[in-house]
């Protein structure tokens, strides 16, 4: 939707899940020496500031990556991720604030290749002036909905791919799964990360995830949860669904929830093991 500014959102939550996974991702599959593809159907600006109006009207960054920030010394499995805020930040903090097309490109090697997409022109152009430069990015103003299934199979052949569109109108879901049915068609080997919001009203994640399992016989589900579900419109938790991923994954991902749902968590949840949810959908027992 072209109405969506991530500035006001970056560093939140929901980008901590959700860039915490993906670097996880990120550090598996660069484990193996043959290039890797990162692709990106909604890349936003790349990078942002966190001192900026936009990310001060909402204070969302204070009970997101600010608190991780201040614990960063007991994730040491994030360190891909604490990496790339430091680059960005060499008199210290986390002020400026990477976006995933950042942390990927600050995490693949000279022979990887990065493939980004922002349609808001606004933020396609300051996607430009933060990426453009590196020889490895190949940046689209175009939709990510239409460009990723045009884009694939990618070269190199193997690669990961982010799908975390606003979801500000409701027919995102729908076309998430449509155009993942599409893109598996063209690119069946490839690792695909779905981000998804969990909102107090409205909330479509559990039809999104069924019409994921339409499509492919099973998925890695992580969620984490921040704060109780209520009836307004906040979000009190965020998604992701993984098709194809790493060997074992989920092992790192079982190490990692609980204690980020702890250090994330602003609201008194009902036990520990509520504020996080790690599971296949749709694999046999």
């Amino acid at each position: 939707m072209l109405s969506y500014l991530h500035g006001f959102h970056a560093g939140n939550h929901a980008d901590v899940f959700k860039h915490a996974v993906l670097t996880l991702l990120l550090d598996e599959l660069l484990i193996k020496p043959k290039p890797l593809a990162y692709l990106d159907t909604h890349a936003g600006a790349g990078i942002y500031d966190l001192r900026a109006d936009q990310a001060s009207q909402t204070g969302e960054a204070a009970e997101g990556i600010e608190r991780l920030w201040a614990q960063r010394e007991t994730f040491p499995e994030l360190a891909t991720y604490f990496d790339a805020i430091t680059a960005l930040n060499p008199a210290g903090g986390c002020a400026c604030y990477p976006g995933s097309p950042e942390l990927a490109r600050h995490a693949l090697r000279a022979d990887d290749r990065l493939i980004l997409m922002e349609l808001h022109q606004t933020e396609a152009q300051r996607l430009r002036q933060a990426l453009g430069g590196d020889a490895r990015t190949h940046i689209h103003r175009r939709d990510g909905f239409e460009g990723l299934p045009a884009l694939l199979p990618p070269k190199p052949p193997r690669g990961l791919v982010l799908i975390d569109p606003p979801y500000e109108i409701k027919t995102d879901y729908s076309r998430v799964a449509e155009m993942l049915a599409t893109a598996l068609a063209r690119w069946p080997n490839g690792v695909y990360a779905i981000w998804y919001p969990r909102l107090g009203v409205r909330d479509r994640a559990g039809r999104l995830l069924q019409r994921l399992l339409k499509t492919v016989p099973e998925l890695l589900l992580a969620e984490l949860t921040v704060r109780p579900q209520s009836d307004d419109f906040g979000m009190h938790g965020s998604g992701m669904a993984l098709i194809n991923p790493p060997w074992q994954f989920e092992d790192r991902l079982t190490q990692l929830l609980p204690r980020l749902a702890a250090t994330l968590a602003s609201g008194t949840l009902p036990d520990q093991s509520s504020g996080w949810r790690l599971e296949w959908l749709g694999r046999a027992a």
